[in-house]
């Protein structure tokens, strides 16, 4: 007996418009993260794009050495002995500096990197509103070859939260919480104006002595507050510096400025008296500089020492025609 045969329909094929399926690919690119590759031949990233971004080389100056960072000695030497300590593939500390702002933070970052890129240090600068990304970023560190050779700072500038931003607990998980936190080849080293990542509020306090709050236990919420400091294993505090201080460093980058003039030209700027400091002319316009200012920092040094170089170098210009 034969058996009975079924009839096969026609597959019918549907197909969206060329504008719907544009529009989806488009939500679907912005949904998904792609796939985060690091070249260890790369000196820096940076992240873009937010939590649905990239990665994007940096092109780096490395013009700035430790050297021309003055008047922060000790606060210098701790992080480079933790950085050597890391790149040696010893133990070592994530690091947080904190304090007057101008002070030479993130310098120390680039000149770190002009230091010992040489010896594997890499650099990762990511914005605050994008640390969700870190544990994709980690894993991209972590996927790299056992014998690539380098280790990874990942650097966060200007670090600081309010009380509704939620980022800073993928932070957290990343310095000292998640089960895989502890890793050889990646540190944070963030800066921030403020020795607390988190705002304290007077009225915190007021309200757990008033019995005005409406939590069991009210000291944990305090606790919250500084429990994001506290797992920076090494914290730097930079504070202002003396007028000493400040006149040392913008002789030093006007002395150096004197050596890139002569290098080229056979221009000569006086920036130093017979008895080796400033010229008192200089000095007054320094002091001036930074009274304008509203204080003395290295950052402010720098920008004196460029505007007294530029402003003198077009006199002379000016003056041969």
């Amino acid at each position: 007996m034969s058996q009975p045969t079924h009839s096969s329909k026609p597959t019918t094929h549907y197909a969206l418009p060329t504008p719907i399926l544009d529009l989806l690919t488009q939500y679907l690119q912005e949904q998904v993260t792609p796939t985060i590759k690091i070249d260890p031949e790369q000196l820096a990233y940076r992240w873009i794009g937010g939590e649905n971004g990239h990665l994007s080389p940096l092109a780096v100056n490395l013009f700035l050495s430790l050297d021309d960072l003055q008047g922060i000695e000790r606060q210098k030497s701790k992080l480079i002995q933790n950085t050597r300590q890391f790149l040696k593939g010893y133990p070592a500390n994530h690091v947080l500096m904190t304090g007057t702002r101008g002070a030479g933070k993130s310098s120390l970052i680039r000149a770190l990197l002009q230091a010992y890129h040489s010896e594997g240090l890499r650099i990762i600068e990511i914005a605050r509103d994008d640390l969700q990304v870190l544990d994709k970023i980690r894993a991209a560190i972590k996927a790299l070859p056992v014998d690539c050779g380098c280790r990874y700072i990942v650097y966060c500038d200007d670090l600081a939260f309010n009380g509704q931003d939620e980022s800073y607990r993928a932070l957290k998980s990343v310095l000292d919480g998640a089960l895989d936190s502890e890793q050889d080849k990646l540190l944070v080293y963030a800066t921030s104006n403020r020795r607390r990542l988190l705002p304290q509020m007077m009225k915190d306090n007021l309200d757990i002595y008033n019995g005005q709050t409406d939590e069991v236990n009210p000291y944990e919420t305090i606790d919250e507050t500084v429990s994001l400091s506290d797992r920076f294993g090494l914290s730097l505090t930079f504070h202002p510096m003396d007028q000493q201080t400040y006149l040392q460093i913008i002789q030093h980058y006007l002395i150096l400025e004197q050596q890139k003039i002569l290098a080229n030209t056979d221009m000569t700027l006086e920036v130093s008296s017979e008895d080796g400091n400033l010229p008192d002319a200089i000095r007054a316009d320094a002091l001036r500089w930074a009274s304008e200012r509203g204080g003395r920092s290295g950052r402010v040094a720098y920008q004196f020492s460029r505007y007294w170089s530029g402003k003198t170098q077009l006199a002379i210009e000016d003056r041969k025609r």
